[in-house]
């Protein structure tokens, strides 16, 4: 599962959902639905949301292992 710290950054940046949707031109919804792991951007969404933070995609965006496919 791909998770994220946008909201941890989001808010280390004290800016609000809406203030965040409305500089990467997306709805408050889609920003809702990736904090709480209901939906992954595409590449051209991840990678503008780490411009924005200055960051590589990969300090953002990781995959979390799923503990009941482990042997």
């Amino acid at each position: 599962m791909v998770r994220n710290n946008i909201k941890l950054l989001r808010n280390e940046a004290g800016i609000t959902q809406e203030q965040f949707a409305k500089e990467l031109r997306i709805t408050r919804q889609t920003v809702i639905a990736i904090e709480n792991y209901r939906y992954n951007p595409c590449l051209e969404l991840a990678l503008k949301i780490a411009k924005f933070f200055n960051k590589q995609v990969e300090d953002i965006f990781f995959l979390e292992e799923d503990k009941s496919s482990a042997t």
